[in-house]
Formats: structure tokens, C-alpha cells, sequence
């Protein structure tokens, strides 16, 4: 990644961030603070560490793409907190924190000591966040839980799937990384609110909840209609309006379609669609004519699309639909990672990692002045324990061979 295609933006130069997290919902909240600019210290176990680090078995070990793909710019930090010297360094770094982020089990954090009472008494200006997986309150509020058990309590399983199937789990991690998005907004505002006021604040958000964010419109379905909303497979869960589906193209791959969509906005869609692929015969058929009337022959409209988009691939199709009417390929991971558009305007950024090598990964797509900001490698267990205890805490080198030698890092 070369600097004329990423930039640092420096959005949050000086901001201190306490990491706690393990995962997904917490990390990526905080690897998001990192690219803006902040100094994450990610405080890990020095045994084994964030267990995102292990989720594939390698020998000799080496840290999972997963783990690469949440706790990228961090710096890392090993600390025992079960040694009491080990707890009270966490609690140095938290005087000197903006933002301290967790997403322990239920109660984890509070037993080791750590609770938003304790560090806003050292601290009364620290920004507190906690992403758990039930609010507290809730019947199930000491239930431990990962995204997908967030997706299917929180309703996103509920109206994925086809209508004559089972539910379904979606598969961007909604629960995870759309609960810390949401975290992350609040934390900003928050760090925004301080300055006024000189006071921070303890910011809870439960997976769960997080989800209800994410289908608003299945809501307001159920509002009119008094009734779940229904699962809609390809189709808007809004409302029908055909034609608006996935369509197979050639050559027949396990991904070889194209998604068309008429608006019901916009009743000239259906003749452009219609002109696109060579069926202005259809035009003016009372069969089609109207909405209602698609509905009606909902099946017919689908084989007569499909019967076009088999006899082209999905990037022709989508070209040729799509300057009639809003049409996308059904594009996987690998041609995502291929494609060398991603990285020329630097959405996905090759990083050089110590131990795993080159390594591409998706960075964070907003754009400051026209360029994304840089990413750098996830960082090794405990790679930067020496440099934050002197930067943070002003230790000097033996203060820190002293801790290493107690193995409190």
C-alpha cells in the first residue's frame, strides 16, 4: 500500500484507548478508532492472548486471519490481571485513558475489579463502553452470546430465507460487527459531549438490541400489518413488486447470477427491462402491465428474465440490465479479492505482517479528501508491552524487565 492511495487522517491523534476486547463486536469497534488515528493499546493475557488469535489450529502457531482482520494498527499489550501488580497497571493506563472498551462475559470485568465505578473514580473523565450480548434487565442478561446468537434473538434470522423455507443467518456478522459500529458512533459522540462537560460516561449496547437497529423495516411491516414480517428471500421484505429476484447466468456457477430490481417508485423500470433484453413485445401486455398484474404472474416474469440472463454471464448482464434498470453480479469473496479496483483506490490494503507475510484485508471504507486511511499489521502478543508502559505510564526499561522477569507481562 503505497501513501498516494491511503492517508492517516489523524481524526483522533491523542486519544488514548483502553482495549479490553476479545473477538469481534469489541474489536472491531476499537480497530476502527485506530485507523482514525487513536493510540489502542490492546491489553491481552499473556497466555495465549485474545482467542481470536487461535481460532485456526497451525503448527508452529501463527495468528488467525481472523484475528488480522479486527486488531489491525493496534499496539499489544500482555498484562496478567490476576496479579495484583498486573491489575494495578491496568488501572494506571486507565488514568491516563480517553475511552476504555470490554466485551467480557456477563460481570467478567467487574469481578476482576475493573467496573465503571472503580475507573470513573480514577478516571471521571474516561468514556466506559461494554458490548454484551443481552441488555441488562433482560431475562437472559447473564447469557453469554456470539453474533449468531445475537442475529436469531434479535430478529435478522426471522426475515432471511425464502418464504416456503426455514429461517436463515445472514451472512455479514451483523451481531458482531454491527453492534461495535453502533458502539463506535456512540463513543464519538460521547468523546465530543466531554468536552463541554469534562465528564464521561458508561455506554452499554447488547447484541440483541443492536439488531432491532438493523430491521426497522420489517418493523414498520409489522406495524401495518399486525403480522411478523414474512421472509422474502431475494425480494424487498417491503413490499412485491415484481420483477425483483436473483437470476442464474452462464456459465452456471455456484455464483453465476445477477440480482434485477424495479422500484415501485418508477413504473418506466418494467418497459426499460423489458427493452434490455429484447422483449418490447411485451410492453403494453395487460398480463404485466401493472403491479398488481406482476404479482399475479410473478413465475412467468421470472422465467422470461432468466430465460435472457442464461444465455450471458452475470458482468454482461449486469452491464446491459443495469443501464435500463438497477441490476448487480452476485460477485464471491475471491473475485472481491482479486479485483485489482479494490485495491487501486485502496478499500482492500495488502499489509506486511511479521509472521503471516503479505496479507490483504479490507480496511475502513470512508474517505478522507479522497483517500481511505492506512492500515497496519495486527499486532504479535504483547509486541508492544515495553514501548506503551514507557509511553503511557513513563517506565523506565528496567521498571519494565522487573515485570517480565514477575511474569506480570
Amino acid at each position: 500500500m503505497t501513501d498516494a492511495k491511503a492517508v492517516a487522517p489523524g481524526c483522533l491523534t491523542g486519544v488514548r484507548v483502553l482495549d479490553l476486547t476479545q473477538f469481534e463486536a469489541g474489536t472491531s469497534c476499537t480497530q476502527v478508532m485506530a485507523w482514525l488515528g487513536a493510540d489502542v493499546v490492546k491489553v491481552e493475557n499473556p497466555v495465549g492472548g485474545d482467542p481470536g488469535r487461535r481460532m485456526g489450529d497451525t503448527k508452529p502457531h501463527r495468528d488467525d486471519p481472523y484475528f488480522l482482520n479486527y486488531n489491525s494498527s493496534k499496539r499489544s499489550l500482555t498484562v496478567n490481571l490476576k496479579s495484583p501488580r498486573g491489575l494495578q497497571i491496568v488501572k494506571d493506563l486507565a488514568r491516563k485513558a480517553d475511552v476504555f472498551m470490554e466485551n467480557f462475559a456477563p460481570g467478567a470485568i467487574e469481578r476482576l475489579g475493573l467496573g465503571y465505578d472503580v475507573l470513573s473514580n480514577l478516571n471521571p473523565g474516561i468514556i466506559y463502553g461494554q458490548v454484551k450480548g443481552f441488555g441488562e434487565g433482560s431475562p437472559y442478561e447473564n447469557n453469554l452470546a456470539f453474533d449468531m446468537i445475537a442475529q436469531a434473538c434479535g430478529g435478522t434470522m426471522s426475515i432471511t430465507g425464502h418464504p416456503d423455507g426455514p429461517p436463515a443467518k445472514p451472512g455479514p456478522t451483523l451481531g458482531d460487527t454491527g453492534t461495535g459500529m453502533l458502539m463506535l458512533i456512540s463513543i464519538l459522540a460521547s468523546l465530543h459531549k466531554r468536552k463541554e462537560t469534562g465528564r464521561g460516561v458508561r455506554l452499554g449496547v447488547a447484541m440483541q438490541d443492536a439488531m432491532l437497529h438493523y430491521i426497522r423495516n420489517a418493523c414498520g411491516v409489522t406495524t401495518k400489518t399486525g403480522k411478523p414480517a414474512r421472509r422474502a428471500g431475494a425480494q424487498s421484505i417491503m413490499g412485491n413488486n415484481p420483477p425483483c429476484n436473483i437470476y442464474p447466468c452462464a456459465p452456471g456457477g455456484p455464483n453465476d447470477y445477477v440480482y434485477v430490481y424495479t422500484s415501485r417508485g418508477n413504473p418506466q423500470h418494467w418497459p426499460r427491462l423489458l427493452e434490455a433484453i429484447g422483449r418490447k413485445d411485451l410492453i403494453g401486455d395487460p398480463r404485466y402491465e401493472t403491479r398488481e398484474a406482476r404479482v399475479e404472474h410473478e413465475a412467468e416474469i421470472d422465467a422470461i428474465i432468466a430465460e435472457w440472463t442464461r444465455k450471458h454471464d452475470k458482468y454482461e448482464a449486469m452491464r446491459v440490465i443495469g443501464a435500463a434498470v438497477p441490476a448487480g453480479a452476485v460477485r464471491d469473496t475471491l473475485e472481491l479479492l482479486n479485483d485489482p479496483d479494490f485495491e487501486e483506490r485502496g478499500i482492500l490494503q495488502t499489509i506486511q505482517h511479521p509472521t503471516n507475510g503479505p496479507f490483504k484485508m479490507a480496511g475502513w471504507p470512508v474517505r478522507f479528501d479522497g483517500k481511505p486511511p492506512v492500515v497496519k499489521p495486527a499486532p504479535l502478543l504483547g509486541e508492544h508491552s515495553s514501548e506503551v508502559l514507557k509511553d503511557w505510564l513513563g517506565m523506565s526499561e528496567e521498571q519494565v524487565a522487573a515485570l517480565r522477569t514477575e511474569k506480570v507481562i
